[in-house]
């Protein structure tokens, strides 16, 4: 994403592109996304029984522990956890509510907001941590094992760059 909003759309595909999935490659196409949905709601019902903390605001909590000053500014916020600037915001009043972070005034802009990564929510981020990427592992690493694994860095990777060329 840029700065002044989101990404263009890439352009139509071009003819080499245009045909549509064989069978085969919609299955896998398929089993990308189950895969994916399958991990994701059993690793944020993990981080829920365990922390009381949803997936989104355990991500929002590790983008301000790797941010300078454990600060951003909510329009980079959610462009770095992929939700929209109202839904950052509606996350970011909760997570306020119980200590995990504080909203202060951005430096130099009278109009400007950033989320502060409280030292609360730094303990809590570092506890969720544990049972996150114990789940990663669990339900991601050791079942691809570090062949499958390597695969699928590989394909995502191509993925990855390919769509930076059509931004």
């Amino acid at each position: 994403m840029t700065a002044t909003g989101p990404p263009a759309l890439p352009g139509p595909p071009s003819a080499a592109d245009a045909r549509l999935p064989a069978p085969e490659e919609l299955r896998t196409w398929r089993r990308y996304l189950l895969a994916n949905a399958r991990i994701t709601r059993i690793l944020e019902a993990e981080l829920v029984a365990a922390q009381d903390l949803s997936l989104a605001a355990y991500d929002v909590l590790v983008q301000l522990s790797e941010a300078p000053g454990r600060t951003l500014r909510m329009t980079e916020l959610a462009q770095a956890v992929l939700l929209s600037r109202s839904g950052v915001t509606r996350l970011v009043e909760r997570l306020e509510l119980a200590h995990l972070v504080r909203r202060v005034p951005a430096p130099g802009d009278g109009r400007g907001v950033q989320a502060l990564l409280t030292n609360v929510g730094q303990t809590r981020l570092e506890a969720a941590a544990r049972v996150h990427l114990a789940g990663v592992f669990a339900h991601f690493v050791l079942p691809l094992g570090a062949s499958g694994l390597a695969h699928l860095d590989a394909a995502l990777a191509t993925l990855l760059d390919r769509k930076q060329q059509t931004e």
